[in-house]
């Protein structure tokens, strides 16, 4: 009689567990989110997950921040739901994320902290693996150390002091002096090999975004343990494997390798990111849109920072 009970036990779980993988794969992945604020919209990215055979767990990057951890993801009659705390906002109140699944896409709101209820729709994200590395073309410049030609000024619609430009051409560098818009490339890049020269004051922080989606960060980093949001880092998500940081105000490089979604990050002359995974878009990407080519954009909006000798080699 034992035996058979134990036996009704084991059925009974694995049904629940078989349950639970059943109405959660369709859910469970990684997804694009576009939010719509009356006319305007802006960039997000959702990544849920099994955790053990209850509960499913993720994590959230929003329009600005970094990647932030979901403890329980709800999802229940195709109804899914999560809260997580503020990270940068001023307000105390969590995020409140709803939606419901259908016809393949999630379509819900989220309650902010400062209180605004907000829109928003979700599309799986692509997987962007390719089978066989590019072969890549001579590297061409992208900025002709003269003036902005091939530049382009972008502000942030959630920052609207940063609309205004500040950048400048001086002694063969793209400076920005001060905080204040992001400047990007007009052209676009699907698969690539970048090279960058960049220098930072003390305490200051700018980015390299790739594609205008995937923010290499930079910040005075030197002597510091490595980070996923410090120098080297793809902001929130990949950690470098060493510092190799030059003191602030030294010009120092970045070579860049992007195929679909894997990178090599180079800094200074060592390999700190090898063929790793992006999981999605950074905060501040220009748009949620991964499957697409996209821009070189430089963060204007955090401090001081000056670029040179910026060359791209695009796969053929």
């Amino acid at each position: 009689m034992q035996k058979l009970i134990t036996k009704l036990h084991l059925i009974i779980l694995c049904i629940l567990c078989s349950t639970l993988a059943i109405t959660a794969q369709s859910i469970e992945g990684r997804w694009d989110i576009t939010i719509t604020k009356g006319n305007k919209k802006f960039p997000s990215w959702l990544e849920i997950n099994h955790s053990g055979v209850k509960y499913l767990n993720g994590r959230f990057v929003g329009s600005g921040g970094s990647a932030r951890p979901i403890s329980i993801v709800y999802f229940k009659d195709n109804k899914m739901s999560f809260a997580i705390p503020p990270q940068w906002d001023r307000e105390d109140k969590d995020l409140v994320v709803e939606a419901i699944l259908k016809d393949g896409k999630l379509e819900g709101t989220m309650n902010q902290p400062n209180g605004e209820v907000v829109n928003w729709v979700g599309v799986k994200a692509p997987k962007l693996i390719k089978s066989k590395e590019p072969i890549f073309g001579k590297p061409m410049p992208i900025f002709n150390g003269k003036n902005l030609d091939g530049w382009e000024i972008i502000g942030r619609e959630d920052r609207p002091a940063a609309g205004e430009n500040q950048w400048i051409v001086e002694n063969g560098a793209l400076k920005s002096p001060k905080s204040g818009a992001n400047i990007r490339t007009t052209k676009t890049f699907g698969d690539f090999k970048l090279h960058v020269e960049f220098r930072v004051p003390e305490g200051s922080n700018s980015g390299v975004y790739l594609r205008g989606r995937y923010e290499v960060q930079i910040t005075d980093g030197f002597g510091i343990e490595p980070s996923a949001i410090e120098l080297g880092g793809i902001y929130g998500f990949l950690k470098p494997l060493e510092m190799p940081a030059k003191k602030a105000g030294e010009w120092q490089s970045y070579d860049i390798t992007l195929v679909g979604r894997v990178v090599t990050v180079v800094l200074n002359g060592k390999t700190t990111i090898y063929k790793a995974e992006i999981p999605g878009i950074t905060g501040g990407a220009i748009d949620s849109n991964e499957s697409e080519a996209g821009p070189i954009m430089f963060q204007g909006d955090h401090g001081p920072i000056e670029f040179r000798n910026i060359t791209i080699a695009v796969a053929k």
